[in-house]
């Protein structure tokens, strides 16, 4: 039995391929030609864009793409060739505007032929590896229009003079520059750059380095910045309004470099008119307009921060060697804060709070303020002025601005434990004579020290502080245990006990205390010793006040304010009219430049003149005679009479208050020493004096001659030893 097999046929495509007769190729491209000639005569309205659409489909899709091409490239040459002559012919002003009519004429002809020509575009142009139709066209126009021998230099010539006829105050029409330089700007970069951008920054440098050698021969330095930033500003907007963003850069890099970097130096240094007159006047819109200029160019800002930082340290090097201006301690401060003032606020408002001015300031500041090896001195009298007086009726945020412009120039210290002596001897001052202005404020100075130097710096301080506190207590015991024996009329007593190592270390001066106050100190010191088990009381006498009720002539009463050895002066008086200085001597035991500088303001100041002497003159000499002032008079009831003395402390008190310092820097330098060599094992000389200037440069700089000093005590003591082969090198021994 046979079967048959059943076949199923199925067409999934069929492809009919025509030849098209050249002849018809030859015709259609002829209809193609004749449409692109219509399109640059502006009569493509009567164009069929389908039906020349799909001829010209037909000559790509029949082999004739070939044909297309080359027919489109010819037939657009021929016409740009008679473009061209007619931009030739256009004169003056009318040139740009022809080449920019022309341009935007081919600009939509060739948006049309790309539409028409879209098939070969995309399938022909690609697999022949031909230009495509739109950078075809653009190429054409730059070849036959842009770079033509007539046309290049000219359309350059042209496009430059109307930049400078615009920088010389003329208007010219900027739609149009900026069109024709956009044409160019799509016609590539090469084309851009070559046949304009180059040349225009050539010809800008010449101009700016012509004007600003004219400027800077005519102008002061204020007015020849203000010129370059605005040329600069022009330039900027220029280029925005040519739509030559491109260019922007580069032409303010001209200007920059022909304004500004070429005369950097000369504009800086400008004989009054320059920077340093500039400082000196505040003239912050000129110095902020410096800065925002130099700024642009390499090392420009350099230049202003060498001559600010040279003039700053040379005008403070006057400022504080000058020994007028260092007789008075707090305008030698207050000079220094108004000149960190002055240059703190250049900075902030005309130099942006660069951290680079910041930086060349403190370190102009450090330099000179070491300069004066009193700095720390002077320092701690402004403060002791401050907080005695200067801070009374002053806010909070005012005090603590103070302080702070106070801790700037402290931090600017080398010898901060300087800075520490003079301090702790003013404070100490300042709480037994309870003349400070303000706890707050003394508490608030000694936290910031404290933060800047760290605890060991302030402990002393703060034990000054427990110091006044517990006395308070000890004189509440001391009343409460002699209420039965206190009688009526006798002097009140008030002690501060201090801790021997917490106070400066004071000389122990005696004198001889009038009977009524030696009665009542001992009994204190009976009381004191009684409660308090293994201590010693040593008076100082030199450091305490008391207050005198005075009767003077026809009754008047005064009460006097007086330090305790003009006490014991005056006391003496009670007993006798007249008394010679060497009696007054011998009944007080006073100290002879303590006597002499108590009565010197208690007879010779005026309107403090408790006594009278004879002969009369400013200074007290040895057969010099006193006399109780009968005629003393003053408004004021109560009467302060301060001690006659030298706010700086005299050559010898320098010398003693530098030598204690010396002998304090001993301990810590080979303490630093030891902590090094502990932990190196070994090391040489020069790298141990490095890292003890490094561990003790917060507080002071060591001298390299001390450290070496203090090496050679410490191999002595058998702390170190040197290397049996190198005596540069030293060796830890545990």
């Amino acid at each position: 039995m046979s079967t048959q097999k059943k076949r199923n046929f199925k067409i999934e495509a069929f492809k009919h391929r025509v030849e098209l007769d050249p002849k018809y190729a030859e015709k259609t491209w002829k209809i193609l030609e004749h449409a692109i000639e219509e399109i640059y005569n502006h009569n493509a309205s009567g164009l069929s864009f389908e039906e020349l659409y799909r001829n010209a489909y037909n000559m790509v899709l029949h082999k004739y793409g070939e044909k297309l091409y080359s027919g489109l490239v010819t037939t657009m040459t021929s016409h740009l060739k008679n473009i061209s002559r007619e931009v030739e012919l256009a004169q003056g002003g009318f040139f740009l505007e022809e080449l920019n009519r022309k341009w935007e004429d081919h600009r939509k002809a060739l948006q049309m032929i790309r539409d028409i020509l879209m098939y070969m575009d995309r399938t022909f142009v690609p697999s022949a590896q031909k230009t495509p139709v739109n950078d075809l066209g653009l190429n054409l126009w730059r070849d036959n229009i842009v770079r033509s021998p007539k046309i290049q230099a000219r359309l350059k010539n042209t496009l430059l003079e109307l930049v400078e006829r615009e920088r010389t105050g003329e208007v010219i029409n900027r739609g149009l520059m900026r069109n024709v330089i956009q044409m160019l700007k799509e016609l590539g970069p090469n084309v851009y750059q070559e046949d304009f951008e180059k040349p225009f920054l050539d010809v800008s440098a010449d101009f700016y380095r012509v004007e600003s050698q004219k400027f800077i021969e005519c102008c002061d330095c204020g007015e020849y910045m203000k010129k370059a930033e605005r040329r600069l500003n022009e330039e900027t907007e220029r280029v925005s309004h040519y739509s030559a963003e491109a260019s922007g850069g580069k032409i303010e890099n001209v200007v920059e470099r022909e304004m500004i970097a070429n005369h950097m130096q000369r504009l800086v240094q400008m004989e009054n008119s320059g920077l340093v007159n500039m400082l000196v006047d505040d003239k912050y819109d000129d110095l902020s307009r410096m800065y925002n200029l130099f700024n642009r160019v390499p090392g420009g800002l350099s230049a202003i921060k060498d001559v600010m930082t040279s003039y700053l340290r040379e005008t403070g090097k006057q400022l504080v060697t000058d020994p007028e201006k260092s007789k008075d301690p707090v305008e030698f401060v207050q000079r220094l804060l108004d000149q960190k003032d002055k240059y703190d606020k250049i900075i902030s408002l005309a130099f942006s709070n660069d951290k680079t001015f910041q930086n060349a300031l403190n370190g102009s500041f450090e330099y000179f303020i070491n300069l004066n090896p009193r700095s720390p001195e002077f320092i701690s009298l402004f403060v002791d002025d401050k907080l005695r007086k200067g801070l009374k009726e002053v806010s909070e945020e005012d005090v603590e601005v103070v302080l702070d412009k106070v801790m700037m120039l402290f931090r600017y210290l080398q010898e901060k434990d300087v800075f520490e002596k003079y301090y702790k001897q003013h404070l100490a001052k300042r709480l037994l004579s309870g003349k400070s202005a303000s706890d707050e404020a003394e508490r608030s100075l000694i936290v910031k020290l404290k933060t800047e130097c760290g605890y060991q710096f302030t402990s002393k301080l703060e034990g000054m502080f427990t110091d006044m506190r517990t006395s308070q207590d000890t004189m509440q015991g001391f009343y409460a245990s002699q209420s039965s024996e206190m009688s009526e009329g006798q002097p009140s007593l008030v002690v501060q006990v201090l801790t021997t190592g917490s106070w400066p270390t004071q000389a122990s001066t005696t004198c001889n205390l009038p009977p009524e106050i030696h009665g009542v100190c001992e009994r204190f010191k009976a009381y004191y010793l009684g409660t308090h088990s293994g201590r010693r009381l040593s008076w100082q006498t030199s450091m305490g006040s008391a207050d005198l009720k005075a009767v003077f002539g026809k009754g008047q009463k005064h009460e006097l304010n007086v330090s305790t050895y003009q006490m014991c002066i005056l006391m003496l008086f009670n007993s006798s009219d007249q008394m010679s200085y060497k009696e007054i001597e011998q009944a007080t035991a006073i100290p002879a430049p303590d006597l002499k500088r108590c009565l010197q303001s208690l007879a010779c100041v005026k309107g403090k003149n408790v006594l009278r002497k004879e002969p009369m003159s400013k200074d007290i000499m040895e057969d010099d005679d006193f006399f109780f002032n009968d005629r003393f008079t003053s408004k004021f009831f109560k009467v302060k009479i301060g001690t006659v003395a030298a706010q700086k402390e005299s050559e010898p008190e320098k010398q003693e208050t530098r030598q204690r310092v010396e002998e304090d820097r001993k301990p810590q330098i080979e303490a630093a020493i030891v902590r090094i060599m502990k932990s190196r094992r070994v090391l040489d000389h020069n790298n141990i004096v490095t890292e003890v200037t490094k561990q003790l440069q917060s507080r002071f700089l060591p001298n390299p001659v001390v450290i070496k000093k203090r090496i050679e005590s410490l191999i002595e003591r058998e702390f170190l030893e040197r290397d049996k082969v190198d005596r540069k090198m030293y060796r830890y021994l545990a």
